[in-house]
């Protein structure tokens, strides 16, 4: 967790409900969530006025141009794909 306070989430439903509770600076999601997969995830979590501002981090197995396309339109900043760099993920989380 590199110092970082972390809630986690088993499903999209569960992920909306968790981020609107915990008001993150970043949400990780993955694309395929059970319940509503990361596009929808990422532009519901858009729409919630308390967390306009959080950066969205896609992490998938899927890393085609078409998945980074969807990533991209649903609001999403940034996209990794499994099995994700420690060394990627910690710039990813440092301060902007």
């Amino acid at each position: 967790m590199s110092g970082h306070d972390v809630e986690v989430a088993q499903d999209g439903p569960m992920a909306l409900r968790t981020a609107a509770a915990f008001q993150p600076d970043v949400v990780l999601l993955d694309i395929g969530l059970p319940g509503m997969d990361g596009y929808e995830l990422a532009r519901r979590i858009r729409e919630l006025p308390k967390l306009g501002g959080v950066r969205l981090i896609a992490v998938t197995g899927h890393g085609q141009q078409a998945d980074r396309q969807a990533a991209a339109a649903a609001g999403l900043h940034s996209f990794i794909t499994k099995p994700v760099e420690p060394e990627e993920l910690a710039r990813l989380l440092s301060p902007v």
